[in-house]
């Protein structure tokens, strides 16, 4: 194909796919798309593992790696900051609403010993150590969400000869990141799953290419709910380069997420797609579940903290409700959620990665001739 991100990435199609499993990313690379690691979370050592095994897999396509540097934290300017010492900060009736939130299901908060260096959640000091490691590998792209990039990320792409990507979730995040110096633009809509802005992908895309047209020239992928080619076609038409997808890789064989969660995903419909801050403290879009009702819902919840405090409260519950569901707990399974986008009602099976991005190519070439066909006289 011939457009300018492929040509910049030296990809054959430009689907991107957003994963945290390296058998997706691996997957969509070698079948002509690109495959994007999500690394929070990741260490140095863990991501030399994950990136080595990537590399071992990909059939020597490109793929490349997300880093989250979130630009406003509670804890931000702060340095040293552990999990142990932020702890301290969570108040005593969160963790008892969460704690009575599992027991009414029958589920056992299991508690696990954390080390007193390891670091907050999302640390940003972490994260750059991480994004460093990463360029022992051949990478071909780095991203970051939530914010501007830091500018020694920003200095580290260009020392690499790596694009740097970042998403954004209106015209105005978008005028800063490319003054700011980023390569690549991700203008992710309020379907996507996961962090997300307010803003719809069909009036996002023309609003961020028109907001940073006088400034320069910047390739735009379109994000939001797209989990199938027509969508793709849809976006490209509007002036976008290639999109940016996540959710619908949820949905395939090689997903990190369990059978009970790729069930619940078939079940739901768009609109079981919720933006609440119950899971990271920011809005992020989930499966609305038990969990999602009462946090948001019941009389009794104390509110959401905000990052990075919701995740010492949310996660650790989070692994507790999935392990009782999949032992078989049915009112822990209604309280199983993930981060997913409102493209979910389109979700209706299983499928493998390498199925999925032909499925993109065939119907994405059909929206094209169709398309082409209104034009015949």
């Amino acid at each position: 194909m011939k457009s300018p991100i492929c040509e910049m990435l030296g990809i054959e199609f430009p689907l991107f796919a957003f994963s945290h499993c390296r058998d997706v990313v691996a997957a969509v690379s070698r079948a002509g798309g690109f495959g994007v690691l999500g690394a929070t979370g990741h260490t140095p050592q863990s991501v030399h593992t994950e990136l080595k095994w990537i590399e071992d897999h990909a059939g020597g396509k490109p793929f490349g790696i997300d880093i989250l540097v979130p630009e406003n934290m509670a804890t931000a300017g702060e340095r040293g900051v552990t999990y142990n010492s932020l702890k301290t900060r969570v108040p005593d009736e969160h963790r008892q609403f969460a704690r009575d939130l599992l027991a009414s299901a029958g589920v056992e908060l299991q508690q696990v010993e954390v080390s007193d260096d390891r670091p907050q959640p999302f640390d940003p000091e972490t994260a750059m150590r991480t994004l460093q490691a990463a360029f022992d590998h051949p990478i071909k792209l780095i991203a970051n969400a939530l914010g501007v990039p830091p500018p020694e990320m920003i200095e580290m792409g260009k020392q690499h000869g790596v694009p740097v990507a970042a998403l954004v979730g209106a015209k105005e995040h978008a005028i800063r990141q490319v003054s700011a110096g980023v390569d690549i633009l991700v203008a992710q809509g309020t379907e996507a799953g996961g962090h997300c802005g307010e803003v719809t992908t069909m009036v996002l895309i023309p609003e961020v290419l028109k907001a940073i047209k006088p400034i320069r020239e910047v390739p735009v992928l379109a994000a939001g709910g797209i989990m199938n080619g027509r969508q793709m076609a849809a976006c490209m038409a509007m002036g976008a380069a290639g999109v940016w997808t996540g959710s619908v890789w949820l949905a395939t064989t090689e997903s990190e997420t369990s059978e009970i969660f790729r069930e619940k995903m078939i079940e739901a419909s768009s609109r079981d797609a919720v933006r609440v801050k119950s899971r990271t403290g920011k809005p992020a879009r989930q499966l609305r579940s038990a969990w999602t009702e009462a946090w948001e819902r019941s009389p009794s919840s104390p509110g959401t903290l905000p990052m990075p405090l919701m995740s010492l409260v949310s996660e650790t519950a989070i692994r507790s409700i999935n392990r009782a569901a999949e032992a078989g707990n049915p009112k822990a399974r209604e309280m199983v959620t993930y981060f997913v986008g409102q493209g979910v009602g389109l979700v209706d099976s299983v499928k493998s990665a390498t199925a999925v991005v032909q499925e993109f190519k065939e119907e994405f070439l059909e929206a094209v001739e169709h398309m082409n066909g209104l034009l015949e006289e």
